[in-house]
């Protein structure tokens, strides 16, 4: 008799156990008493589409304190199916209705489902964010390197949060602003003595177009002198017109010593042809002799006029 107690009340227990797990009647009690109209037949229906109950219970009594009335069961439970996050969304809506921000059910989950932190980002709407540029560094006209560091001062752009770009892009626009301003200054003094200067200027060209953020601000922050850039460059056109020039004279000087060497051949083939003709002259006397067209007066009269020219180039040459 015991041991039958004992199983009805094992039995029993685990009934309750199956019942309040697959009937969850205190989440019920909790939304009616919470002005939630949601019947045990839906809870029941989540439990068996595997779609945490309690979750969309919280989520739907949030809603509804926070006076929001767009907010329905069958789009929390589709939202939680398609992955995203319940609880953040109703967080920012109640949120966003506080601040008096225009942010829908569907833009919200959108802004969800695409991975971003829609909490995070309406908060950021009612608190902007300082996002720190990394040092950044242009060059003015007089060829002075300068480095700037700026803040940049932003909230979220709720319609732009789908599709728009991130804080590396207004960074990276921020930093081509920098560059372009300092870039057209004619003295790095100017840049010095005007800081706002390169804010106002930056913040005309309209860098948060297609972003998630809307600029409020461009704060320089601080601004460094680096080096002479344009000494720099001038140093190093010089030292290339030297290399060139030194080039230019070393080619003329090969093609000098190029034309003496062959003056020099010239001129030793020239010496080869003369003693060569020099060689033929005896042999010539000697013919012109035989033959009787020299005379031995003729030449006596060539060996004078041999002697006579060379006593005159002694005379004009001087003493050696």
């Amino acid at each position: 008799m015991e041991l039958t107690i004992i199983i009805l009340g094992v039995v029993v227990i685990i009934f309750l156990c199956v019942f309040l797990y697959y009937v969850p009647f205190f989440l019920w009690i909790s939304a009616r008493v919470s002005g939630v109209k949601i019947s045990l037949l839906q809870l029941v229906l989540m439990r068996i589409r595997k779609v945490p109950a309690a979750q969309i219970v919280r989520a739907m009594i949030e809603a509804h304190k926070a006076g929001l009335q767009d907010v329905t069961r069958d789009d929390l439970e589709a939202h939680y199916l398609a992955g995203g996050h319940v609880e953040k969304v109703v967080h920012a809506l109640v949120s966003a209705a506080k601040a008096n921000i225009d942010l829908g059910f569907k833009m919200a989950t959108a802004i969800d489902l695409a991975g971003r932190d829609v909490f995070q980002a309406v908060q950021m709407s009612v608190n902007p964010k300082v996002i720190d540029t990394p040092p950044v560094t242009a060059v003015a006209k007089d060829g002075i390197q300068l480095i700037a560091k700026a803040r940049v001062t932003v909230r979220a752009n709720i319609r732009q949060l789908v599709g728009g770009a991130g804080e590396d892009t207004v960074l990276a626009r921020v930093g081509e602003g920098i560059v372009s301003s300092i870039g057209s200054s004619e003295s790095h003094k100017q840049v010095l003595e005007n800081p706002d200067s390169i804010s106002k200027l930056v913040l005309r060209k309209g860098l948060d177009s297609g972003t998630a953020f809307e600029i409020l601000s461009i704060d320089i922050a601080d601004i460094d002198i680096g080096k002479n850039i344009g000494a720099a460059l001038q140093i190093d056109q010089a030292q290339a017109d030297k290399n060139i020039a030194q080039a230019k004279a070393e080619e003329r000087r090969a093609m000098a010593i190029a034309l003496e060497q062959e003056m020099k051949a010239k001129a030793q083939e020239a010496r080869a042809k003369v003693i060569e003709a020099e060689a033929e002259l005896p042999r010539a006397m000697a013919q012109a002799f035989m033959t009787g067209n020299l005379g031995i007066m003729d030449y006596y009269r060539m060996k004078n006029l041999q002697a006579d020219t060379q006593m005159r180039d002694n005379i004009a040459n001087g003493p050696k």
